[in-house]
């Protein structure tokens, strides 16, 4: 995967700065709503790139169905808690077309097999 480039690093940094100043800003002196918003951001920053856990609940069970409960990779029964979405390309989201629900050993070894682990 590709990193950024100094000037993409230095325009994030840029925005991060104006951001944290627009939030110091909203909150005024008040750290809990200063705290409270920060945690917010963050969330919905981290739902921008990995779908809310509703999406990622529909999607387990929509994959849990079409795999007849098998684990993708072994074809050994899925748990009924604990299995895991496995993206093929982590860039392109928790999507029906790149993902496949496996058990947690397989996952574990497939993020190792890519790089991750």
């Amino acid at each position: 995967m590709a990193s950024l480039s100094d000037q993409d690093r230095a325009a994030a940094i840029t925005i991060l700065e104006q951001l944290r100043e627009r939030i110091a800003a909203v909150a005024g002196e008040d750290r809990e709503r200063l705290f409270q918003m920060r945690r917010y951001i963050l969330k919905r920053l981290e739902f921008d790139e990995r779908g809310t856990p509703t999406q990622r609940r529909k999607l387990k069970e929509a994959k849990r169905k079409s795999q007849l409960g098998l684990c993708a990779l072994c074809h050994t029964a899925l748990p009924d808690r604990g299995a895991e979405l496995d993206r093929f390309r982590a860039i392109d989201g928790y999507t029906a077309r790149n993902t496949q629900l496996v058990c947690h050993s397989c996952h574990q070894k497939a993020e190792a097999e890519r790089g991750f682990a």
